[in-house]
């Protein structure tokens, strides 16, 4: 029988499906006992293009995991991204109900449902609804109300929407590989579970998250995120650039960039040659290194120009000093800090998964994130010691939407 006791973060992504298996140990300390990955198929920037093969690589991955953990796994907690993500911010008010006046959880949820209560679109469900401060009488910057004494509550929120569509296929495909999702979750807002250090939401912090199809953009500023964005370009886009201009095939291009890619020139040994596969009989060849700079770099640059500009329409661009962390699997190309540095012209960091317990050297790579940070994610929802503490009694995601309705469905026919 599958255990409840498990947490399991399922990343699907473009180029890859990760699972990551963590339970408590009887310290209360969280460690990774599984993790398995497998080839993403049927997945393009995000979003889901075939059911089948999707299912299946989702199906590959969890049996590694299972079978490196020795547990099953019946429910998990999935990843969405693509470029339908949308983050908006918005402010609620009530007047305190206590004839005491003084702030209860109750007040907090009737806040946070006033702010919530914007006109969307039919076609998008609100996937989470995330404090960044409230105001008690005109008093700014409070993290937690309760128990202060007020007549007037206003809340400030990060509402994140997503299409229904595309989270129902996501649903479908997990559902139909035999697992149970018990909630969706933003990869970016994963990520950061865990990469980033409070010391850095709190200063302001850029998150760009460079996946295979997307890279996924979410800003802190005050420990709270004000941000979210995706850009609909990430690595594939980077290897198909070399694989058109050195004229080889995809597989040979996407070797190249790992073992010999770069995006920033100053880094690059003017001597240094690269060896390149020779295609259909004719002979290998080799070319600078710097040549292959002079390809990567500029489409690098493009994704970090958009978030540049992004970021300033919206006025957030002096509000980073935290500086930008890189993570996913894009942030081990080399040059990929320098890059960030020189363009956003702040500190930038290659972002890490924090060290647990179980969780081997080889697996403590950007490009797991995600995974890792939706199983911390989830131990910090259910309340764990090991988890990071947030605003009490305030709901990360609104109820009562196509998740919920979906979830039911799903406990009514398996």
């Amino acid at each position: 029988m599958p255990s409840d006791s498990v947490l399991v973060g399922l990343d699907i992504g473009t180029t890859k499906v990760c699972a990551v298996i963590g339970e408590f140990n009887e310290q209360g300390g969280l460690e990774i006992v599984g993790l398995g990955t497998s080839p993403s198929k049927g997945m393009r920037r995000g979003v889901v293009i075939n059911i089948e093969a999707t299912l299946k690589s989702v199906a590959e991955a969890v049996e590694q995991a299972e079978m490196m953990s020795g547990r099953e796994v019946g429910g998990v907690i999935t990843g969405i991204g693509g470029a339908h993500i949308e983050g908006i911010n918005s402010r609620g008010v009530v007047a305190v109900s206590g004839r005491d006046r003084e702030i209860t959880s109750e007040d907090i949820q009737r806040v946070i449902d006033a702010a919530k209560a914007i006109v969307i679109p039919m076609d998008r469900e609100v996937l989470h609804v995330i404090p960044q401060e409230f105001i008690v009488d005109d008093q700014g910057g409070i993290r937690d109300p309760i128990d202060m004494i007020g007549i007037r509550l206003e809340a400030e929120v990060h509402i994140i929407t997503g299409s229904v569509s595309s989270a129902e296929n996501l649903l479908k495909c997990v559902n139909r590989a035999g697992f149970r999702v018990n909630e969706i979750v933003l990869e970016s807002l994963a990520s950061s579970e865990a990469v980033l250090s409070e010391d850095e939401k709190d200063l302001g912090v850029l998150l760009v998250d460079l996946g295979g199809g997307t890279t996924n953009v979410l800003v802190h500023v005050d420990g709270a995120p004000y941000h979210t964005d995706v850009v609909s370009i990430g690595g594939q886009q980077v290897t198909s650039d070399l694989s058109i201009m050195l004229k080889t095939p995809i597989d040979s291009a996407e070797r190249i960039k790992r073992d010999a890619g770069c995006c920033f020139m100053p880094l690059v040994d003017g001597e240094e040659e690269v060896v390149v596969p020779g295609v259909g009989g004719w002979p290998a060849a080799s070319i600078p290194r710097k040549e292959m700079c002079r390809i990567i770099q500029p489409r690098m640059a493009e994704i970090f120009g958009m978030i540049r500009d992004q970021l300033e329409k919206k006025r957030l661009i002096g509000h980073l000093g935290g500086g930008v962390v890189l993570t996913g699997g894009g942030a081990l190309l080399p040059g990929a800090p320098e890059l960030a540095q020189e363009m956003f012209e702040v500190p930038a960091r290659v972002g890490y998964p924090r060290k647990l317990g179980g969780l081997t050297k080889e697996f403590q790579s950007p490009a797991f994130s995600t995974a890792v940070g939706l199983v911390l994610y989830l131990a910090e929802r259910d309340g764990e010691s090991v988890a990071k503490k947030n605003v009490v009694g305030v709901p990360r995601r609104s109820g009562g939407g196509v998740f919920d309705r979906l979830r039911n469905w799903m406990k009514e026919f398996f």
